[in-house]
């Protein structure tokens, strides 16, 4: 009777198998999350063009569309989201000014590595619609082991090469007296890197808080995000501030504003008021800081960028604006980038580059402000990062970096996950998601006896 008893208990259970391969996507997913914080994998590849992300990436791939007896595997729907039609453009173009210029594969590459990072978080969040839990506690482990080594940096007075002093200006770190302050780098090469990525992930660590119902974990759930943002202070990026700052108004607008307002007249006053006070704050900011150079140099690079765009309109190839923009703009300064997200595709893709990623932009925003409107938390979430986010990406390409480049599409899927892959929605096209309002877990002795 009790070997019948226990073979009737574990019927219902999936097998180590079906285990093991639900397993690999979210495994893979975590490691691209996590690398993109500490850099853990090296670069080198493995063999040819296989490097251990993505060794990974095709293991959490061929992991969801695997057929396994007790596991419904991943179909093409689950794959599908509203940005496909502009991601296809954007590898159609980067793919033909590529090959057309003769230029070499490496970025075209890279750009596709980060694709594929996108559609498995996409099949993961929609075959495994409980996984936003990992997701939260994953944006909390990067933002703590970033963070934490930002906050070294300051407390140790580890040198980083970068240094600022006065009202936010620039100095040389070994020239500047007792008033010099180190400006953080964490685990990135500059700054501005990593404020683009605290930016970026300090609202999907602020999910984690949904993941617990108990009041001390929820307390340290709390701490470790104030530490994310005391850390996003200690990079002293006039625009990682303004970004931090655009984040937690839309993040508070959205989650205790907006509910409470309930005619459209008011949102929309609201909507402008706050607009106009985060251009306010970020003139002050500019206005005050005597970096008196800053803003010049981006000039130049915009300035160069547009001339480069004139006359490439098939762009200059995926990886060569430092190059091109340096060679264009006066003065003899080397450049990495234009400065500027959206002119850098347009000098290395050209207009139809632009286009592409900026409606990959638009539609992301508009789903994650949709999301936000119907009460969706990582909808919510969602929408402060792509704001802050894309808001220093006005004045900085922080996504010319792979780690933050994949980061940012990871974020892509999880916003568009949450919606329908097609502009009109039918029934079944989609599978259900999580509730708009994750429940809590639910943690502690349970009554003997219980009913269910």
């Amino acid at each position: 009777m009790a070997s019948e008893h226990s073979a009737a208990a574990g019927a219902g259970q999936p097998s180590a198998l079906v285990r093991f391969v639900q397993f690999v996507p979210l495994g893979a997913v975590a490691v691209v999350l996590l690398d993109s914080a500490t850099d853990f994998f090296p670069d080198d590849p493995l063999a040819g063009i296989l490097t251990p992300t993505r060794l990974a990436l095709l293991l959490g791939v061929i992991a969801l569309v695997v057929p396994v007896r007790g596991r419904p595997r991943a179909r093409l729907r689950d794959f599908r989201t509203r940005l496909d039609l502009p991601i296809g453009l954007l590898v159609a173009v980067s793919a033909a000014t590529t090959y057309r210029g003769g230029h070499p594969t490496a970025p075209l590459r890279g750009l596709l590595t980060v694709i594929a990072c996108h559609y498995l978080v996409v099949a993961v969040r929609r075959t495994r619609p409980e996984s936003w839990r990992a997701i939260a506690l994953l944006a909390l482990t990067g933002v703590a082991a970033v963070a934490t080594s930002a906050f070294s940096q300051v407390t140790n007075e580890t040198p980083t090469g970068f240094c600022r002093t006065g009202l936010l200006t620039d100095v040389a770190c070994d020239a500047a007296g007792d008033g010099v302050l180190i400006r953080a780098t964490g685990t990135f090469a500059n700054p501005n890197l990593l404020a683009a990525f605290l930016v970026l992930l300090l609202p999907f660590a602020l999910l984690a808080t949904v993941c617990v119902d108990e009041r001390t974990a929820r307390t340290t759930v709390v701490v470790l995000v104030v530490i994310g943002y005391g850390a996003l202070l200690t990079t002293f990026s006039r625009a990682g501030y303004v970004a931090g700052a655009a984040g937690l108004l839309v993040l508070g607008g959205a989650y205790w504003l907006a509910p409470r307002i309930a005619d459209r007249a008011q949102r929309r006053l609201f909507a402008v008021l706050g607009t106009l006070a985060l251009l306010g704050a970020a003139g002050a900011i500019w206005a005050v800081s005597r970096a008196g150079n800053s803003l010049g140099v981006r000039g130049q690079a915009w300035e160069a960028a547009l001339r480069l765009a004139a006359d490439n309109p098939l762009g200059v190839g995926l990886g060569r604006s430092g190059t091109a923009i340096s060679a264009a703009a006066p003065g003899g300064r080397t450049f990495v980038h234009a400065h500027n997200l959206w002119l850098n595709w347009l000098v290395e893709a050209g207009p139809l580059g632009l286009l592409a990623i900026t409606a990959v932009a638009a539609i992301a925003v508009y789903c994650a402000a949709r999301a936000a409107r119907a009460k969706s938390v990582i909808g919510t979430v969602g929408l402060a990062a792509l704001t802050g986010f894309f808001l220093m990406s006005m004045m900085d390409h922080p996504a010319n970096l792979d780690r933050i480049d994949a980061l940012l599409w990871c974020t892509l899927a999880v916003i568009t996950a949450e919606t329908p892959a097609t502009w009109r929605n039918h029934p079944g096209t989609t599978p259900t998601l999580v509730p708009t309002q994750p429940k809590r877990p639910r943690h502690g002795p349970q009554r003997v006896g219980a009913a269910g």
